[in-house]
């Protein structure tokens, strides 16, 4: 794949990626802003509001016959949490010309329904629809309240808000249902033109059309994107150490019969200089996968749990364990996942243990780069980390990380919260 990055207007950047490997291109236009507990709602829902009309196509099915004359393009919002970074926009996926009849430009026409999405939106008086702010209000706040409903989702938000209590991390992309509920159509407006004037904008393009040529049309369209003093001071305070000296507990009842353990760990020493394909193959052989010592030893041969895998947040050096248990191995299920933890600290890691970490990572990276999706957030993710790799070359590293290797990131880590979710008749029994 040949690709670039150029700065096509002021704080606006493209990633363009040319390649003839798929029938169906991709194209994401997104604003980058700090995230905040007082405006991530207010951030989120700004795509769903706008995709609902525009000026010249004042509903959303007017924008739904348009796509329908595009062979089928689907335009959809996007809200993403970057470590401590709110990314919103829109993604649309295209049929290539050259799978369609006649003479076409489908990437012109939708990179022209993109700018006026953005730049035009349906308004009155120059202020959002009541109705539209109204209707995006109710549904965001219901989006935001419905991961109560899945335990495991659940339980992982309410250790990120207990564990972060004191950082921005604490907020989840979508912002809380309280400060959801506020929005305005006339508080949005305001936002709105706020984030156009200050917020870098990540533009990803991956299909067939070259990059310099990509770049010219997304100029050209959105030549009158009113900007301002670019706020390029966006970062995630990463925290090496546990805030405390010692591990923080919490514990929550619910009406579920088996209880979801969340635990907490920052990644430490390694995130001065992270190596993503280091990091990777160390959760990989700790609780990523049918490999990992958690689900081998825990989960299968111990039975201490129906499940128990382990996640990273790079961009904010964080791990997190979940693990859904039955409310009384709450303390063996615990100590065996943070011994697991020490195993992986003492280098006690099999040749076929880090063989398959290893083969696991390198294969997930050059799968994912078969996907136009897996790719826009690859490399969003880059440029937000400040990096300027490819999925081929961290998998080709991951190829070569060492059972030491996985051994010093497991010797920082440091635990620093518990979370349980247990059921409420647990305590009564």
């Amino acid at each position: 794949m040949e690709r670039i990055r150029t700065e096509i207007l002021p704080g606006v950047w493209l990633t363009a990626l040319r390649t003839d490997k798929f029938k169906t291109a991709w194209l994401s236009v997104n604003l980058l802003t700090q995230l905040r507990r007082e405006t991530a709602a207010c951030t989120a829902v700004l795509p769903y509001v706008l995709r609902r009309g525009t000026k010249s196509l004042p509903d959303m099915r007017r924008i739904s016959e348009r796509l329908d004359a595009l062979y089928g393009a689907e335009i959809e919002p996007s809200v993403r949490k970057l470590g401590e970074i709110q990314a919103v926009g829109f993604y649309v996926g295209f049929a290539e010309d050259a799978f369609l009849p006649g003479e076409t430009d489908v990437l012109g026409e939708v990179i022209s329904l993109l700018s006026e999405l953005w730049l035009s939106p349906a308004t009155r008086g120059g202020l959002f629809l009541p109705a539209y702010v109204d209707s995006e209000r109710e549904q965001l706040v219901e989006r935001i309240e419905r991961v109560k409903n899945d335990k495991r989702s659940w339980a992982f938000r309410r250790l990120r808000e207990n564990m972060c209590a004191y950082e921005d991390y604490a907020t989840g992309a979508y912002g809380t249902a309280d400060e959801a509920g506020s929005i305005h159509y006339v508080k949005l407006t305001k936002h709105y033109k706020e984030l156009l004037a200050v917020s870098p904008m990540e533009i990803f393009y991956c299909g067939s059309r070259p990059g310099k040529e990509v770049a010219a049309m997304l100029r050209e369209a959105f030549a009158l994107l009113p900007r301002g003093e670019i706020d390029l001071d966006l970062g995630t305070d990463i925290r090496m150490n546990a805030v405390e000296e010692n591990p923080r507990y919490f514990t929550e009842e619910d009406e579920i019969s088996q209880g979801v353990l969340a635990v907490g760990f920052r990644l430490g020493e390694c995130m001065d200089d992270p190596d993503p394909a280091k990091l990777a193959v160390f959760n990989a052989v700790y609780g990523a996968g049918v490999t990992s010592k958690l689900f081998q030893n825990v989960r299968e041969k111990l039975s201490l749990c129906y499940y128990a895998f382990s996640s990273t947040d790079t961009l904010k050096g964080i791990m997190a364990v979940l693990s859904g248990i039955e409310v009384d191995k709450y303390d063996e299920a615990l100590s065996e996942i943070l011994a697991q933890l020490d195993a992986v600290r003492a280098g006690d890691i099999s040749e076929a243990e880090l063989a398959a970490a290893r083969r696991s990572v390198a294969n997930d990276l050059r799968t994912g780069a078969d996907s136009p999706y897996y790719l826009a957030d690859f490399y969003l993710r880059e440029t937000v980390q400040g990096t300027d790799a490819t999925p081929d070359d961290i998998a080709a590293l991951a190829e070569n990380v060492t059972a030491e290797d996985v051994a010093a990131i497991a010797r920082g880590v440091e635990l620093d919260a518990v979370y349980f979710l247990r059921g409420e008749e647990a305590e009564t029994e």
